[in-house]
């Protein structure tokens, strides 16, 4: 059988196995455990404060260090993943997630902490990625739209369940900020144990497809980055990217290192509470975000709801700084957010991007973002010590949020600018309903 025709035959068998159910189950737990990893700083920023007498600038430092690993490794993680295989890239991504959150359990000294948050990045940086590429592998392409929503729906449990975690592992807490840090850990293991179980039957399954006389496709061959054509993107792709960079380096800074914190310090909440009002942000996430999707599929206006989505997060801000209006307000607010821009942004990257290019063009975001999340942390940590924003100083916070909302503004500014050109003769269909995006490298 010629290599074309065993392609076929794979993405057959793969398409109407009942086996790939289990492969979107184990690929969900494996991200929600490296989702829950990484956001287990934030719920105990305060113990930290207090217990180990860590500044703002080193709580952002926590979580700013994870993301410098794709810096480096954003553009050649597709490379790998396509050389090694998607199934096995991802064990070996969770066992190094294992090494990293073990480390940050130890914790001590504060070098030892940070070291550990930087290894947990290499895994967190790529996994996602990896187990994308695997279920593209798994579902035909009329299932892998709905697949990958349920997949990033389900990743926000891990999300959830950190925050929430200050209210079912109180015990944990309560016995101080290396017992959470513990937890985390065993479920970074539970994350390993279902890669370990993924890379299982995706070797069983090629063994199966042998069988059926289809031979697996070769691995393909790592192609060389075009750097000189990096510049060539459209406009709506740069407009995109600002939009990608700048949403998560708003979103994801506020909510996994410093939301919690303030609403105890700012807003009077216990801890218990803070984690549970910040928790309804990915908890209406996992069941909002596979609905923008479907929406958006229906009825078009990509950027039209993106642009709807972003202007949410500049006015969270002005609600939480300059109003006294109930905290459930911006927590809906915010929720809404994340669920409609991480629904809409992916796919519709891949309508601007030829496909033959979109790998680089992933990378390169993804590298971007890492800039822009790490520097965010950094520089709202350094902020909030400049103010002397903590528990007696609640007023010391606003310099932070109006960080944020800035920033926030910017994103709006370009996805303004997405919808204006998209809307013109020069758009890639992101407005037109009844258009679903190829998967990339289709």
């Amino acid at each position: 059988m010629n290599p074309g025709a065993a392609g076929q035959a794979t993405s057959r068998l793969r398409g109407s196995s009942p086996l790939r159910w289990w492969v979107l189950a184990l690929a969900a737990i494996a991200v929600s455990s490296s989702y829950y990893e990484d956001d287990v700083i934030g719920p105990i920023a305060d113990l930290l404060q207090r217990q180990r007498g860590l500044t703002q600038s080193q709580l952002g430092m926590l979580n700013g260090v994870i993301s410098i690993p794709n810096v480096a490794l954003a553009l050649i993680n597709g490379l790998l993943i396509d050389r090694y295989g998607p199934a096995r890239m991802a064990l070996w991504l969770a066992a190094i997630g294992v090494v990293g959150a073990a480390l940050t359990a130890v914790g001590s000294p504060y070098e030892l902490l940070v070291a550990g948050r930087f290894i947990f990045g290499i895994s967190e940086g790529a996994i996602f990625i990896a187990l994308i590429a695997g279920l593209a592998q798994w579902f035909p392409r009329s299932g892998i739209a709905l697949a990958t929503a349920l997949y990033l729906s389900l990743a926000r449990v891990g999300s959830y369940a950190v925050d929430t975690s200050t209210a079912w592992a109180q015990p944990l807490y309560e016995r101080g900020w290396q017992a959470p840090l513990w937890l985390g850990t065993g479920i970074t293991l539970a994350g390993l144990a279902a890669a370990a179980i993924y890379y299982w039957l995706d070797r069983r399954h090629r063994h199966s497809i042998a069988s059926h006389g289809a031979q697996p496709t070769p691995d393909a061959q790592p192609t060389r980055v075009n750097w000189p054509q990096l510049l060539t993107f459209d406009m709506s792709y740069w407009y995109i990217l600002g939009l990608h960079v700048l949403y998560a380096a708003v979103f994801f800074p506020f909510r996994t290192t410093y939301a919690i914190e303030y609403f105890q310090h700012a807003k009077g909440l216990s801890l218990a509470q803070a984690g549970v009002a910040n928790s309804w942000v990915f908890f209406a996430a996992i069941f909002a975000t596979p609905f923008f999707g479907l929406l958006a599929d229906r009825f078009g206006h990509r950027a039209l709801m993106l642009t709807f989505g972003t202007l949410l997060l500049p006015l969270t801000f002005v609600v939480l700084g300059l109003t006294h209006l109930s905290l459930w307000v911006t927590t809906v607010m915010m929720g809404i957010s994340f669920s409609l821009v991480p629904a809409i942004i992916w796919p519709a990257t891949t309508l601007i991007v030829e496909p033959r290019r979109l790998g680089t063009a992933l990378g390169l975001i993804t590298l971007i973002q890492a800039l822009g999340m790490a520097g965010s942390n950094l520089a709202a940590g350094w902020l909030a010590d400049r103010a002397g924003a903590g528990a007696h100083n609640p007023r010391g916070y606003e310099v932070m949020l109006w960080f944020f909302f800035i920033l926030s503004l910017v994103a709006l500014a370009s996805a303004l600018q997405l919808w204006r050109r998209e809307a013109g003769p020069k758009g890639h269909g992101l407005e037109e309903a009844g258009r679903s995006p190829a998967p990339p490298g289709q």
